[in-house]
């Protein structure tokens, strides 16, 4: 995530060289053109009571509910100390926000909106289309793009679209996939406590 974050730091630095290159014009920080449409992530409220998370209700949902969050000077310092990030290029005045933060994000865009039990995250994909600076407030839109079991296990991918400010500028497409229902104990498929080491 760390180098996904660095590789379109890059772009953002470059983009206005990047617009007279034969090839490099066609990404799309340098091109201005970003591959999302809005209009599939409208935004919406963040339930007042998060049902609990079963395939039904997810199965039924249009809209994910939005969480809203600024990330302010605090919110960077509590963050890169979380991770133990200490490139300069995320501290300090408009610094850019840590790439990891939009999975952070996507995690909120699961839990503000779901009553959970013990959940685990899978992996996601993220497209960085614009990126975000130290004072923005990001809003997580998204919806729920298909549900599976595997092995006893419920799994949920989401489709996120982070954007900033009054014109809902994207910076980050996310795939998130997250198994949100485990085996009862003893079922096919539970996990199994490994015994513990010897001493």
């Amino acid at each position: 995530m760390t180098a996904s974050g660095t590789y379109f730091v890059n772009d953002a630095l470059d983009h206005a060289a990047d617009r007279l290159h034969p090839t490099k014009r066609h990404r799309p920080i340098a091109s201005g053109v970003v591959p999302v449409n809005l209009a599939l992530y409208p935004a919406a409220p963040l339930p007042a009571e998060r049902a609990p998370a079963t395939r039904a209700h997810l199965g039924a949902l249009t809209t994910l509910g939005t969480p809203v969050n600024a990330y302010d000077d605090s919110r960077a310092a509590e963050y890169l100390e979380k991770v133990s990030d200490t490139l300069p290029l995320y501290r300090g005045r408009a610094a850019w926000v840590h790439p990891g933060y939009f999975l952070d994000q996507a995690n909120r865009a699961l839990d503000r909106n779901l009553t959970l039990g013990p959940w685990i995250h899978v992996g996601s994909t993220v497209r960085h289309l614009g990126g975000a600076r130290v004072g923005e407030t990001l809003a997580t839109r998204g919806r729920v793009r298909s549900l599976f079991e595997k092995k006893g296990r419920e799994f949920v991918e989401l489709d996120l679209v982070i954007v900033t400010g009054a014109g809902a500028r994207p910076v980050a497409h996310a795939r998130h996939t997250a198994i949100y229902g485990l085996p009862a104990p003893g079922a096919r498929g539970a996990p199994v406590d490994s015994p513990a080491p010897a001493c």
